[in-house]
């Protein structure tokens, strides 16, 4: 994932200055895969829920 590697050094500060694991990091900087997956499935599930009121 390109946006981690741009994130790196603060995931680094956050694991080592707060205890907190990589996962926890990436949550609190709002790039958790986690975050991401979630949001296409409400984008996608948006979108079907759309096409089928136009009929």
């Amino acid at each position: 994932m390109v946006e981690t590697n741009d994130y790196q050094m603060a995931i680094d500060l956050l694991c080592c200055h707060l205890g907190l694991s990589e996962e926890e990091a990436k949550k609190q900087l709002g790039i958790s895969s986690e975050d991401k997956t979630q949001k296409r499935i409400i984008e996608t599930q948006s979108a079907l829920m759309g096409l089928n009121h136009d009929k």
